[in-house]
């Protein structure tokens, strides 16, 4: 067997597609392309194939992977051609490589988060935005297994880049993401409204995941 990462783009109405939704929809995407997956044995034989890190509901991702192991051998290029003609619109392979890193190695995420808000310029939502960002502690309500936390966002927030648009403001930043501890920016929205008094409304993209050294999830 031979196993394979698979690259593709989450976008368009297919960011609402929940994370069990788009294993489902992989799965017959494969089957309908002929792609020779190797399934599972026992009593109910599945196709195998993991996710690196799920995608948030209505997030667009521009470099998710998926793993998958191949009973023969198929060239990549054939691989992306047989399966893209299966798969909704607003799902886009674009790369097939040898897994190099392990998911268990993902730390941080980068994401792009477009922010508007009612009756708020773009400028007044950049000045709120940087008052968040120079507030020495930001508690946030984090949901957990055991329950809603309070948690101090601040420890959370890595390198960021704020620029103002025409009609929006545009923010790059780099967020804690993995098995250990996973930040959602949802909560940064969370602390905007909750110190601001702003409630925006953000179009978010995962742009890319990186491991401890910071070096692409690859």
């Amino acid at each position: 067997m031979k196993n394979v990462r698979i690259w593709f783009e989450k976008d368009g109405t297919s960011r609402f597609i929940s994370h069990l939704d788009l294993n489902r929809c992989m799965s017959r995407g494969i089957h309908r392309s002929g792609i020779p997956i190797w399934y599972t044995e026992g009593f109910n034989p599945h196709p195998f194939l993991t996710f690196a890190l799920p995608l948030s509901l209505g997030v667009r991702g521009k470099r998710e992977s998926m793993d998958i192991k191949l009973v023969d051998e198929m060239p990549e290029k054939e691989i992306i051609e047989r399966l893209n003609p299966c798969l909704p619109e607003g799902i886009r392979v674009f790369a097939v490589t040898d897994p190099v890193m392990k998911p268990g190695r993902i730390s941080y995420a980068r994401y792009q988060l477009v922010l508007t808000a009612e009756h708020h310029s773009p400028s007044q939502i950049l000045q709120a935005v940087q008052k968040i960002m120079d507030m020495p502690q930001i508690m946030v309500e984090k949901k957990t297994k055991s329950g809603i936390k309070e948690m101090d966002l601040k420890k959370n927030l890595g390198e960021y880049q704020v620029t103002v648009g025409q009609e929006c403001v545009f923010l790059r930043i780099l967020l804690p993401a993995g098995s250990s501890n996973n930040v959602n920016p949802q909560l940064l929205l969370d602390a905007i409204k909750r110190y601001e008094g702003i409630e925006l409304y953000a179009d978010i993209t995962r742009l890319d995941l990186y491991n401890e050294e910071r070096e692409p999830f690859c």
